[in-house]
């Protein structure tokens, strides 16, 4: 069985409530917080305001947002994803200017209008940031899920990053596939394709996970389209994006794809970049990559973003250049 996180801080909260007898939507001491007919009335509003997108508390108005859906309908796929998929509301009172934060909460998923209790956070926003904070480092020391690796097919080769210790502390470690790693390449991969597609876990094994069934198929298809010839794809566990340095020097790709996991914050865990590059080789420097990043659910939609890198690989070739060099 499992239990979406929001649910779980709304039981947690609800249990609270019980024990210490509490009249309020949060704990006894936050005076500042809007009041609740009580505990039972507490959780009923809120599924009132799941449901209508707002609710009375307490005689003020508590406002709503409502996000994007995500794939955040049980625990174990999306521990941290709170705010996404569910309604999430400010519980300022009063605020001097409602409609401001009415569009300051419609364009952004971050945390607006969280109120307080004295000088410290709700109880239950506190909860959610535990929660979300844990899945940020979940994504970090997660391992991605090999059997969506091998619906496509891929092989693995793995950089001398040895453990995610030494990966957080040794980046250039990451950049380096291991000898095994490279023989394999050469063993395995077409040579000097048009598009070479590489994955990485990166900072987050989850976005992997979560993206990549929908954002391979879509870039293969918008290559397709062009008529460009994708070569072997594969999977490299620990890399960095320079990583695409050496396969460049392995492969001589025309151009070359890194889908990777992005560094973990505290509105999404899965969130995948792509890194591009027109021939790629050791010693590019930044400013010859271009970058499609936030690819998730609550961002850049997975299939809209596989489409679209189709579009800036077919410039890239075209124009021959990559980043700044590159007219899109």
């Amino acid at each position: 069985m499992t239990i979406s996180l929001d649910r779980l801080v709304d039981q947690v909260m609800a249990e609270l409530e019980k024990k210490l007898g509490a009249g309020t939507v949060g704990l006894p001491g936050e005076k500042d917080a809007p009041a609740s007919k009580g505990t039972a009335d507490a959780v009923d509003s809120r599924q009132t305001k799941e449901d209508t997108g707002s609710s009375t508390v307490g005689g003020s108005q508590e406002h709503a947002r409502q996000f994007p859906a995500m794939d955040n309908d049980s625990l174990a796929e999306e521990p941290g994803a709170l705010g996404f998929g569910v309604e999430a509301a400010y519980h300022v009172p009063n605020p001097k200017w409602a409609e401001g934060m009415d569009e300051l909460l419609a364009s952004t998923p971050a945390r607006i209008g969280v109120w307080r209790a004295g000088t410290r956070p709700l109880t239950r926003e506190m909860l959610k940031f535990r929660c979300d904070h844990a899945a940020a480092v979940d994504s970090i020391y997660g391992e991605v899920n090999q059997a969506v690796l091998d619906e496509f097919g891929m092989l693995t080769v793995e950089t001398r990053y040895g453990n995610t210790e030494n990966y957080l502390k040794r980046p250039d470690m990451g950049r380096i596939v291991t000898d095994e790693g490279v023989e394999l390449i050469r063993k395995k991969c077409v040579m000097k394709p048009q598009v070479q597609v590489v994955v990485s876990d990166g900072l987050s094994a989850n976005a992997v996970d979560a993206n990549l069934r929908d954002v391979y198929p879509s870039l293969l298809d918008s290559l397709e389209a062009y008529g460009l010839k994708a070569g072997t794809p594969f999977f490299v566990r620990g890399g960095r994006v320079a990583v695409m340095d050496q396969i460049g020097e392995l492969l001589q790709p025309e151009v070359l794809v890194l889908l990777i996991g992005e560094r973990p914050g505290l509105v999404s865990s899965k969130s995948m970049s792509a890194y591009m590059c027109f021939r790629p080789r050791q010693g590019t420097v930044e400013s010859d990559r271009t970058v499609v990043s936030n690819i998730h659910r609550g961002g850049t939609p997975p299939v809209e973003a596989g489409a679209h890198i189709g579009t800036i690989l077919k410039k890239m070739i075209e124009q021959q250049a990559s980043g700044v060099r590159l007219e899109i």
